[in-house]
């Protein structure tokens, strides 16, 4: 019998796991389209099992890129985009959860600003980011994206309590860091931090920077690419 390479069946697994998991929010927001009139419970029972699903997917789709990265198989699909109709579908995805949970959000981006960048992958980024966003703020979210020295910025700021000084110390920490002992691993961190580094232009690479304070007095995660 040959050896079974367990890395590639969890890989592949991970894969059809995530692919289902797609199905599964598409028919969810398909139901939820169709329903003219959802009482409150159903609204938050909906939003809750989308939130969830979402945050499964979104780790799903983190532990494939970074098996791609260890193995070199990772190849960025790059193209120019639109930065305010990326953003704008980043958000839509948590849109019924943030009206459910009475967040106010708010998104700021030049209706002209266009990009180049591996829209799958950064969209794993800005996903992560907000949907921890949506767990840790008191009201408000803000995604914003702008230009900053010839690097395109994009911001998620909310108003609550901010990141623990542990979270902000794991902003530069490798993969050997990552603690599963616990329900913040920092794994989210690390991967954008590695999709963040594999936007190389003109010699220069992509990188986050995770703060407190800001227009909001909350969390600020800011995703810099070239």
């Amino acid at each position: 019998m040959e050896p079974i390479d367990f890395s590639v069946v969890l890989a592949s697994t991970v894969h059809d796991t995530k692919n289902s998991l797609t199905l599964l929010l598409q028919s969810l927001d398909e139901f939820i389209g169709e329903v003219e009139v959802l009482t409150p419970e159903q609204s938050r029972q909906c939003s809750v099992i989308h939130y969830e699903a979402t945050r499964v997917n979104n780790d799903l789709i983190q532990l494939l890129a970074l098996f791609k990265l260890e193995q070199s198989q990772l190849a960025l699909q790059l193209n120019y985009h639109p930065v305010l109709d990326f953003l704008e579908d980043q958000m839509l995805r948590y849109s019924l959860l943030l009206d459910t949970k009475g967040i106010h959000h708010e998104l700021d981006c030049d209706e002209v600003l266009t990009w180049y960048f591996d829209a799958e992958l950064v969209s794993g980024v800005v996903n992560n980011v907000l949907a921890n966003t949506i767990r840790y703020t008191r009201d408000k979210v803000v995604l914003r994206a702008f230009e900053e020295e010839g690097m395109l910025c994009i911001e998620v700021a909310d108003n609550g309590r901010g990141y623990p000084e542990k979270m902000l110390s794991l902003q530069h920490a490798d993969i050997n860091s990552v603690n599963f002992s616990n329900g913040s691993t920092g794994l989210g961190l690390y991967f954008a931090r590695q999709i963040a580094a594999k936007h190389v232009q003109d010699g220069r690479s992509g990188r986050i920077e995770l703060a407190n304070g800001g227009a909001l007095g909350g969390g600020v995660f800011r995703l810099y690419l070239p």
